[in-house]
C-alpha cells in the first residue's frame, strides 16, 4: 500500500471558501515511487527504488521509521535531502547498518518520502508538504523459508465461542503475510470477514464472523499481496474441527 499524508501549514486566510480550493489545487503531489513496497534482502547491503518527479522542480526527503516512533533504526536513506527537476528521477539508497534488526524473521518498517514545498512568493497562501510512506520488509540473510509461500502457510479455522462464530487465522512462518477481502461463504451465506489485514510471524488474529451462524463449513476466499504489489487470490475449505491451509488459485486477481 502506498499511503499519503498531507501536512499543512498556512498564513490566515480570509475565505474559508478559498482555503477549501487551495487544499484541493495542492493536494495532489507530483512525486510518484517506483513500487508500493520495498524488499530489503538482508544478503545485500542495501536495497533502492527511483522517484519519479511529473511536476516543477521539487525537494524531497526521505527517511525510515517503525511504528515505535521514538525508536531509533538502523537504516538510512542516501540522499536524505534531493532535488529533483521536473519530469527527471532520482534513485534513493536504503542502507542497513548491519545490526539491531532479528535475524530469525523478516520485519516491517516504513519508508517515507516527503516533498518539501517552495516558499511561495504570493502571501497568505495555503502550502502542502505531501509524504508518501510505504512498507519496508526487511529480510535477514539465512531464512530458509520462501516469502512467496507464506499465505499457503496460514492456519484457518472456524470457531463457535458462547454462540458467536469467529475465524480464526495463526501464522506459523517467518514472513509477514499481507491480505485483503477476507471472505467466508456458507450456503447462500457471505460475509466479509475484513477488508484488510496483515498478519506478522507467529502472530493469531481473530475475525468475528457476525452474519454467519456457527457453520461447520464454509469456503474461505482471500487476495495476498505479493512482493510486485499485486493480488494473489487464495481459497480454502473450512471445518470447524481443524485448521486448514489455503490454495493459491490458478487464475489470480491483477
Amino acid at each position: 500500500m502506498n499511503p499519503t499524508v498531507i501536512i499543512m501549514s498556512y498564513r490566515p486566510l480570509i475565505s474559508l471558501g478559498l482555503l477549501g480550493l487551495l487544499a484541493v489545487n495542492q493536494a495532489a503531489a507530483s512525486i510518484s515511487l517506483s513500487s508500493t513496497r520495498l524488499i530489503f534482502d538482508g544478503k545485500h547491503k542495501e536495497a533502492s527504488l527511483t522517484v519519479r518527479n511529473s511536476g516543477e522542480d521539487v525537494l524531497i526527503q526521505s527517511w525510515v521509521d517503525s511504528d515505535n516512533q521514538t525508536a531509533a533504526v538502523p537504516f538510512a536513506v542516501t540522499p536524505p535531502l534531493a532535488r529533483i527537476s521536473g519530469q527527471e528521477q532520482q534513485l534513493l539508497r536504503v542502507i542497513y547498518e548491519g545490526a539491531g534488526m532479528p535475524n530469525d524473521q523478516e520485519s516491517v518498517l516504513w519508508l517515507n518520502v516527503q516533498e518539501i514545498p517552495q516558499a511561495s512568493k504570493i502571501k497568505n497562501t495555503l502550502q502542502l508538504a505531501v509524504r508518501q510512506r510505504i512498507k519496508l520488509f526487511f529480510r535477514p540473510a539465512g531464512l530458509t523459508a520462501q516469502a512467496y509461500s507464506a499465505p499457503s502457510e496460514l492456519l484457518w479455522q472456524l470457531h463457535n465461542r458462547s454462540g458467536h462464530s469467529l475465524l480464526t487465522v495463526k501464522n506459523p512462518g517467518v514472513y509477514h503475510v499481507s491480505m485483503s477481502d477476507i471472505t467466508v461463504v456458507s450456503g447462500t451465506s457471505s460475509e466479509l470477514a475484513a477488508e484488510s489485514s496483515m498478519i506478522a510471524p507467529g502472530q493469531l488474529k481473530e475475525f468475528p464472523l457476525k452474519q454467519l451462524h456457527s457453520p461447520s463449513r464454509a469456503q474461505l476466499s482471500f487476495a495476498s499481496i505479493n512482493d510486485y504489489g499485486a493480488l494473489d487470490a487464495y481459497s480454502a475449505q473450512l471445518v470447524s474441527t481443524a485448521s486448514t491451509t489455503a490454495r493459491l488459485n490458478k487464475e489470480s486477481p491483477k
